[in-house]
């Protein structure tokens, strides 16, 4: 048998935030209210909510102060340059460019802040990988114009985009428009990927949803994503743009024919949509018959998809996590997940959060994405929440480490398939707010952050097992994994 080949040289190896998760100082320089920053506190089996009008004194909102990275973020790059990373995934804040998203001027304090940190990268030769838009809808669009419902919030979304590419079109050449854009394909998506409400305040159950407007908000941002491509590609044509998908890995639970039509049809409609949209340019043929069969109805003009055929991105990112089953007997035995939950899996274990743990998955999943695609590729987070111990100064994630191993391996199995993988940014780099629950305890980052649930801490950092672990994969190019 031949020798499985090895990660390639150059191969990307880094980690991944988000700055609503990370930041804090979410009213500092100038900085406007974002959807984020109206979010509460939660836990698994109590929902976060939506309050519209601030209340500190009622209510804890963890996006306020998150772990500061604001403050602190030449202490964490550092420690991410310990570990020896070359790609460093963040987002930029779009209420800290534009407050209310509808400014014709950016507020400078913020970009200011952008260019520290991007030649703190520099400084250590790490690669910055830019998320245009994670989860950071200006609050003021959802008052005038239900966020992206409405096609006004492309023109402010590309005014900013447009800030972005000329101040740091020598700084930056990865640029992901949107994080997790198919998950507007669920109901979740509606608030925190779209700035939209339709009256209820509770983030993860009993959204009132209109398929319409949420599908409407949906294509807003595929052209958006095409228009900025074709713009950033002006401003520099070396930009490189991405997709990223949050995908729902789905088996059949069993080989019933009802169970495999419909596992199908949850991947085309969950995972491939988005992609063939943005990466071969076209809404394909089975998303409009979705949309006939279940009466959704939106504008779609010719120019848009002249846009989106032009508009397409050059390699492909995804979150995965995990995978669930398709059964169409509605007695099945039910799991969580991340957007979405699925029959449970007897061959699988669990985590703490009810998220299936599957690391051939990730292999199955490369190569379904590769064989359809046929572009680079990225798993741009992937990671495993849970709670940790602090004892002495010292974390003992053994269960993080084995989590992510098993995954770099099936990484390794997938490349050797002949997947053109490129980079691996797992999730997170460090301890960060959930945001499904708005934990700090559920933690997935190599450094621990000295902070609870309630907001209590030092805010100190500490390096967890697993950092030490990683460093060694990355000196290794991923061949050292035990």
């Amino acid at each position: 048998m031949t020798k499985l080949k090895e990660f390639p040289a150059g191969f990307f190896w880094g980690g991944a935030t988000a700055a609503n998760q990370c930041e804090g100082a979410w009213n500092i320089d100038g900085k406007g209210v974002s959807i984020s920053d109206v979010m509460t506190s939660g836990s698994h089996k109590v929902p976060r909510r939506i309050t519209l009008d601030i209340d500190e004194s009622k209510y804890y909102y963890p996006s306020h102060e998150s772990v500061d990275f604001y403050h602190r973020y030449k202490e964490d790059i550092a420690l991410c340059a310990e570990m020896g990373f070359n790609i460093f995934r963040m987002s930029i804040n779009w209420t800290r460019i534009f407050p209310n998203g509808n400014e014709t001027e950016p507020n400078e304090k913020g970009l200011e802040f952008y260019d520290k940190v991007f030649a703190e990268l520099k400084k250590y030769s790490i690669e910055p990988l830019v998320t245009i838009y994670h989860n950071e809808n200006p609050l003021q669009l959802t008052h005038e114009f239900n966020g992206w419902a409405d096609r006004k919030c492309m023109d402010y979304f590309l005014r900013f985009c447009e800030v972005l590419f000329t101040r740091y079109k020598d700084t930056v050449k990865y640029w992901i428009p949107f994080n997790e854009i198919n998950c507007l394909t669920t109901k979740l998506g509606n608030w925190n990927h779209a700035g939209i409400l339709n009256g209820k305040t509770e983030f993860f159950i009993a959204q009132i949803d209109d398929p319409s407007k949420r599908f409407a908000a949906l294509h807003h941002q595929f052209v958006a994503s095409a228009k900025a491509v074709l713009m950033g590609k002006k401003i520099n044509s070396n930009f490189q743009f991405g997709t990223m998908i949050c995908h729902i890995t789905v088996y059949p639970l069993t080989c019933n024919p009802d169970d495999i039509i419909l596992t199908q049809e949850e991947d085309l409609l969950r995972n491939c949509f988005s992609g063939d949209v943005q990466v071969k340019g076209i809404y394909p043929y089975y998303i409009k018959r979705y949309f006939e069969r279940n009466g959704i109805s939106f504008k779609i003009t010719d120019e848009d998809l002249e846009v989106i055929k032009k508009g397409v991105v050059d390699f492909y990112s995804f979150s995965y996590y995990m995978s669930n089953c398709i059964s169409s007997d509605k007695e099945s035995a039910q799991v969580s997940g991340n957007v979405m939950g699925g029959a449970k899996n007897p061959y699988l274990s669990a985590s703490e959060w009810d998220w299936q743990i599957d690391p051939k998955g990730l292999r199955y999943t490369l190569n379904h994405v590769f064989d359809r695609y046929n572009v680079p590729i990225m798993v741009t987070e992937n990671g495993l929440g849970a709670r940790d111990t602090f004892e002495d100064g010292r974390i003992h994630d053994e269960y993080r480490i084995d989590y992510i191993r098993q995954h770099i391996e099936q990484m390794r199995l997938a490349i050797d398939d002949g997947v053109n993988l490129v980079g691996y940014t797992p999730w997170a780099s460090i301890d960060l707010v959930s945001v499904s629950t708005g934990e700090m305890e559920k933690r997935y980052g190599f450094i621990y952050v000295d902070k609870d649930n309630e907001g209590n801490g030092t805010l100190d950092r500490y390096r967890k097992d697993s950092f030490h672990w990683y460093k060694k994969v990355i000196e290794s190019n991923g061949n050292e994994l035990y």
